[in-house]
Protein backbone atom coordinates (compact mmCIF):
# COMPACT_ATOMS: atom_id res chain seq x y z
CA UNK A 1 0.00 0.00 0.00
CA UNK A 2 2.81 2.38 0.92
CA UNK A 3 4.65 1.67 -2.35
CA UNK A 4 1.51 2.59 -4.33
CA UNK A 5 1.42 5.98 -2.57
CA UNK A 6 5.10 6.57 -3.35
CA UNK A 7 4.58 5.67 -7.02
CA UNK A 8 1.49 7.91 -7.20
CA UNK A 9 3.43 10.77 -5.57
CA UNK A 10 6.29 10.54 -8.10
CA UNK A 11 3.87 10.19 -11.00
CA UNK A 12 2.01 13.35 -9.95
CA UNK A 13 5.32 15.14 -9.32
CA UNK A 14 6.62 14.44 -12.83
CA UNK A 15 3.29 15.33 -14.44
CA UNK A 16 3.38 18.71 -12.68
CA UNK A 17 6.83 19.61 -14.04
CA UNK A 18 6.88 21.92 -17.04
CA UNK A 19 7.75 20.13 -20.26
CA UNK A 20 11.39 20.23 -21.27
CA UNK A 21 11.90 21.96 -24.59
CA UNK A 22 14.50 21.31 -27.22
CA UNK A 23 17.20 23.94 -27.55
CA UNK A 24 15.91 24.96 -30.99
CA UNK A 25 12.46 25.83 -29.71
CA UNK A 26 13.40 29.41 -28.82
CA UNK A 27 16.04 30.30 -31.41
CA UNK A 28 13.57 31.78 -33.91
CA UNK A 29 13.26 28.72 -36.12
CA UNK A 30 9.79 27.89 -34.76
CA UNK A 31 6.83 30.24 -34.19
CA UNK A 32 6.10 31.02 -30.54
CA UNK A 33 3.22 32.22 -28.43
CA UNK A 34 4.20 34.45 -25.50
CA UNK A 35 2.34 35.39 -22.34
CA UNK A 36 3.01 38.51 -20.27
CA UNK A 37 3.10 37.67 -16.56
CA UNK A 38 4.28 40.91 -14.93
CA UNK A 39 4.24 44.46 -16.33
CA UNK A 40 5.73 47.72 -15.02
CA UNK A 41 5.36 51.24 -16.42
CA UNK A 42 7.78 54.06 -15.54
CA UNK A 43 6.93 57.69 -16.30
CA UNK A 44 9.46 60.48 -15.80
CA UNK A 45 8.73 62.55 -12.69
CA UNK A 46 6.04 60.04 -11.64
CA UNK A 47 8.08 56.91 -10.97
CA UNK A 48 7.21 53.29 -11.71
CA UNK A 49 4.13 51.23 -10.97
CA UNK A 50 2.77 47.83 -11.82
CA UNK A 51 0.02 47.91 -14.42
CA UNK A 52 -1.85 45.36 -16.46
CA UNK A 53 -0.86 44.98 -20.11
CA UNK A 54 -4.37 46.02 -21.08
CA UNK A 55 -3.92 49.40 -19.34
CA UNK A 56 -1.16 50.28 -21.81
CA UNK A 57 -2.78 48.65 -24.86
CA UNK A 58 -0.45 45.64 -24.90
CA UNK A 59 -1.94 42.19 -25.45
CA UNK A 60 -1.33 39.75 -22.62
CA UNK A 61 -0.79 36.98 -25.20
CA UNK A 62 0.95 37.48 -28.55
CA UNK A 63 2.30 35.36 -31.37
CA UNK A 64 5.83 35.69 -32.77
CA UNK A 65 6.95 34.38 -36.16
CA UNK A 66 10.62 35.27 -36.59
CA UNK A 67 10.82 33.76 -40.09
CA UNK A 68 8.02 36.07 -41.26
CA UNK A 69 9.38 38.90 -39.05
CA UNK A 70 5.96 39.60 -37.53
CA UNK A 71 4.40 39.81 -34.08
CA UNK A 72 0.61 39.78 -33.78
CA UNK A 73 -1.97 39.91 -31.03
CA UNK A 74 -4.16 37.08 -32.34
CA UNK A 75 -3.50 33.69 -33.85
CA UNK A 76 -4.26 33.81 -37.56
CA UNK A 77 -4.32 36.94 -39.66
CA UNK A 78 -7.94 38.07 -39.61
CA UNK A 79 -8.44 41.10 -37.36
CA UNK A 80 -5.05 40.87 -35.71
CA UNK A 81 -2.88 43.86 -34.89
CA UNK A 82 0.61 43.31 -36.31
CA UNK A 83 4.04 44.71 -35.58
CA UNK A 84 7.03 44.15 -37.87
CA UNK A 85 10.26 42.77 -36.42
CA UNK A 86 12.96 45.09 -37.76
CA UNK A 87 15.99 43.36 -36.22
CA UNK A 88 16.78 39.78 -35.16
CA UNK A 89 19.98 38.97 -33.27
CA UNK A 90 21.14 35.91 -31.37
CA UNK A 91 23.65 36.62 -28.61
CA UNK A 92 24.62 34.92 -25.34
CA UNK A 93 21.87 32.28 -25.57
CA UNK A 94 19.21 34.94 -26.16
CA UNK A 95 17.06 35.72 -29.16
CA UNK A 96 16.79 39.52 -29.39
CA UNK A 97 13.96 41.02 -31.46
CA UNK A 98 13.55 44.76 -32.04
CA UNK A 99 11.01 47.03 -33.67
CA UNK A 100 9.25 50.38 -33.55
CA UNK A 101 5.65 51.54 -33.71
CA UNK A 102 4.21 54.85 -34.84
CA UNK A 103 1.20 54.63 -32.59
CA UNK A 104 -2.03 56.47 -33.32
CA UNK A 105 -2.35 59.09 -36.06
CA UNK A 106 -2.07 62.73 -34.90
CA UNK A 107 -0.73 61.64 -31.48
CA UNK A 108 2.97 61.67 -30.58
CA UNK A 109 2.93 58.21 -29.02
CA UNK A 110 5.48 56.25 -31.09
CA UNK A 111 7.86 53.91 -29.29
CA UNK A 112 10.66 51.42 -29.78
CA UNK A 113 10.64 47.92 -28.32
CA UNK A 114 12.98 45.01 -27.66
CA UNK A 115 12.08 41.43 -26.74
CA UNK A 116 14.77 39.15 -25.28
CA UNK A 117 13.86 35.44 -25.22
CA UNK A 118 16.15 33.07 -23.32
CA UNK A 119 16.85 30.22 -25.75
CA UNK A 120 17.18 27.56 -23.04
CA UNK A 121 13.96 28.32 -21.12
CA UNK A 122 11.67 30.50 -23.25
CA UNK A 123 11.51 33.15 -20.55
CA UNK A 124 11.01 36.61 -22.01
CA UNK A 125 11.69 40.25 -21.16
CA UNK A 126 10.00 42.94 -23.25
CA UNK A 127 11.07 46.58 -22.97
CA UNK A 128 9.48 49.54 -24.71
CA UNK A 129 10.25 53.24 -24.55
CA UNK A 130 8.60 56.35 -25.89
CA UNK A 131 8.11 59.97 -24.87
CA UNK A 132 9.43 60.02 -21.27
CA UNK A 133 7.89 56.59 -20.58
CA UNK A 134 9.43 53.14 -20.29
CA UNK A 135 7.78 49.75 -19.91
CA UNK A 136 9.15 46.39 -18.81
CA UNK A 137 7.24 43.13 -19.15
CA UNK A 138 8.30 39.69 -17.96
CA UNK A 139 6.78 36.56 -19.37
CA UNK A 140 7.30 33.22 -21.04
CA UNK A 141 7.12 31.92 -24.60
CA UNK A 142 6.29 28.44 -25.88
CA UNK A 143 6.64 27.05 -29.40
CA UNK A 144 3.52 26.21 -31.38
Amino acid sequence: MKSKKVILFFLLFFLALPPLSAAGDFDGTRPMVCTVIDFTECIMDEGCRGVTPEEVNLPRIFWIDVKSKIIKDKEGDEGSRKSPILSVTRIDNKLILQGAEEGYEDIQDGFGWTIAIMEDTGRMVLTASGDLVGNVAFGVCTPY
